[in-house]
């Protein structure tokens, strides 16, 4: 075990946070703290990196915290640094203070031993040292660096700009960076997912799967738990709770658990009535005494099973029909040119009515420009689009509902009414509480809302107007997991339009019904669901090359069943004989595919490419498409293989 709570309370003056809490992290556990907003889940993490106290201390309960010999914490703490005239690159640099303090040592021992060849001490430090620069990835800190650096979006040229110059977002990355290069035993990661694009999400997947150490994640993305996480913490009603499995696995689990809560506890308050019952009936029966005694006895050495609550599901319930209908051309944009001081992108598309379309691809590509293109926030650079016939907008812009201007002492109240003022009390009242802005929450005052109550306000005032087009910004950022699906539901249910962007997968899943996708090579529109458009991008690795020589050569073929049917006469013998050709043809496939493997792998060896690290990336990315290209080939050969065996036994 490499960490441990036991039995901690945590109180901000006399507010209960977190009340006997029990925590364990063991080994390279990747573990998830779920829960609603508020309930203390950035608390518990504050406490594991040692930033707040448990208020028990004292107490003469066994409670503290335990840990496995030194355990180096890593936090992901919202920070400035301290030195904005320094480059981005020295900055990482002090990632690695323990790296080039061995690398140091090591040079003073060479130095050292050319003058005493025999000194055994001398070669045992120097072994010593060694041993820890490969298990400090010594040897490659600048490939890791440059490798990591890119994949959060940024070019080899910025290591070299100074770290003021970049944005508040761009710090954050940079300071995620170099948490991930220092790689800590215990690893805490607060909503590491916010602001990061899909790609950069997958990557981070990825990392944190194969992380030799613990890593410790609060988020509301449920798909990125999903792939990543082996144990599962609960927070609720200050309580915490251990559910082996990821968030999936959890959710089943628990409910699971309510339900035979419920069984028992009805079970045994059952029992009790009938021997209150029974004992109320005879206790003043001589006869009966010693039995009355032996039920009362029973009823108060039970083990009492608490009543059940109910999941924390309050959320807002919201559910809008749009003022009046709009005509089925909703919008048409050709060759619309969208950027700031220059052309970003270029982008041709059509939404009709009913449509939910989701905007993806890299951070900067110019999504978030398009939509603020389309609602005259920025001026088009060319190209034109058109909003079709009785068609009402309305635009959520994640970053103005979060950053709000708004008075910070002016009540959410007198905020909503402020922009509706032809609202009688009763109404603005009855639109805020759909928000769940209800009683003393509309009192609230606007510089104590949290990043989701700002955002929930700003979604109540665009729906007030009941548009029929919904343009969205990133809307679920903020929101905790009962609240994204909340607005699943609401946009599933919907009778307008929808333009979104997010960078949510499971939120893309269950909402969209189309994809824009922003990439290198420009934007593509694909008229199909989130999982219909994954499969389609499979057939293709990055580079934009059939996974199979052309895409027609992995097309599903017609089944020996399909053939058989058919209410048509069929030669067995051609069958076969096509059967027999297409496993030649995917056998001659799987080896040119192993020979171009075989020649990747050598050019990544090349000790000239060590320092090209584009060539490195784009080297690797041809050999994963390669090795993905062999696996579809090994699946179709087993198939026609499988299709050969049944045609064999049906001839019989």
């Amino acid at each position: 075990m490499r960490y441990q709570i036991k039995h901690a309370l945590v109180q901000y003056a006399a507010d209960t946070i977190l009340e006997d809490v029990n925590f364990e992290v063991h080994d390279k556990e990747k573990i998830a703290i779920v829960g609603r907003n508020g309930c203390g889940k950035t608390t518990l993490l504050k406490l594991i990196a040692g930033d707040i106290q448990m208020n028990n201390l004292d107490s003469d309960e066994e409670c503290g915290i335990f840990m496995a010999g030194k355990q180096e914490i890593g936090f992901l703490r919202q920070i400035s640094f301290p030195d904005g005239e320094i480059s981005v690159e020295e900055e990482i640099k002090k990632t690695f203070a323990d790296v080039f303090a061995c690398e140091a040592r090591m040079e003073e021992i060479e130095k050292e031993l050319q003058q005493e060849n025999e000194n055994q001490k001398l070669l045992y430090e120097y072994d010593n040292l060694q041993k820890r620069m490969e298990a400090l990835r010594g040897y490659t800190w600048k490939r890791d660096m440059e490798i990591m650096f890119q994949q959060f979006g940024f070019s080899l040229e910025d290591l070299k700009r100074p770290i003021g110059s970049f944005s508040g977002g761009q710090q954050t990355k940079v300071a995620f960076i170099k948490l991930l290069l220092s790689r800590p035993d215990i690893m805490l990661l607060d909503e590491p997912t916010n602001h990061l694009d899909l790609p950069t999400i997958e990557w981070l997947e990825n990392y944190l799967k194969n992380y030799d150490k613990a890593v410790i994640i609060v988020s509301h993305d449920r798909l990125f738990l999903d792939r990543i996480i082996d144990v599962t913490y609960e927070i609720e009603y200050h309580q915490i709770k251990r559910y082996p499995g990821n968030y999936t696995a959890f959710m089943k689990q628990k409910e699971e658990n309510l339900i035979k809560q419920e069984k028992d506890y009805e079970a045994q308050q059952k029992e009790i009535k009938r021997l209150t019952e029974w004992i109320e009936m005879w206790k003043n029966t001589p006869t009966k005494v010693a039995a009355t005694r032996s039920k009362r006895m029973a009823i108060e050495h039970m083990v009492k099973i608490e009543k059940p609550r109910r999941f924390d599901t309050k959320t807002f319930h919201a559910m809008f029909s749009p003022r009046i209908e709009s005509y089925t051309e909703v919008l048409t944009v050709k060759n619309l040119k969208i950027g700031y001081d220059k052309e970003l992108e270029q982008v041709s598309f059509r939404l009709q009515k009913g449509n939910r379309l989701a905007i993806l691809g890299e951070n900067g590509k110019g999504k978030s420009t398009l939509l603020k293109t389309l609602v005259g926030v920025v001026p088009s650079l060319g190209g034109n689009f058109t909003i079709g016939q009785n068609v009402e907008w309305g635009y959520f812009d994640q970053q103005k509902a979060v950053v709000n201007d708004a008075d910070p002492e002016q009540t959410v109240l007198d905020n909503f009414w402020e922009e509706y003022p032809a609202l009688k009390r009763e109404e603005v009242r009855s639109a805020l509480g759909s928000f769940l802005f209800s009683q003393e929450e509309v009192m609230k005052k606007m510089g104590q809302l949290s990043g989701g109550e700002k955002v929930r306000l700003a979604l109540c005032k665009m729906f007030q107007t009941r548009p029929n087009f919904l343009i969205l910004d990133e809307p679920t950022n903020h929101m905790d997991i009962i609240g994204k699906q909340a607005l699943e539901q609401m946009l599933c249910h919907f009778q307008g339009t929808v333009l979104f962007v997010s960078h949510d997968r499971y939120f893309i899943r269950q909402v969209a019904t189309g994809i824009l996708e922003f990439t290198a090579t420009g934007v593509k529109q694909y008229d199909c669901n989130y999982e219909e458009y994954l499969q389609e991008k499979a057939k293709f690795p990055s580079t934009g090359i059939p996974v199979i020589g052309k895409e027609k050569a992995i097309a599903k073929e017609p089944t020996l069943q399909d053939v058989f049917d058919k209410k048509s006469y069929y030669n067995p013998g051609k069958i076969k004989s096509r059967l027999l050709k297409q496993l030649e043809k995917f056998e001659n496939q799987l080896a040119e595919s192993e020979e171009k493997t075989a020649a990747l792998q050598l050019q990544l060896m090349d000790p000239a490419l060590a320092s090209d690290y584009q060539k490195l990336m784009e080297l690797q990315t041809q050999l994963e498409a390669e090795e993905h290209n062999q696996e579809t080939l090994l699946e179709r050969m087993m198939e026609t293989e499988t299709e050969l065996e049944e045609f064999a036994e049906k001839e019989v």
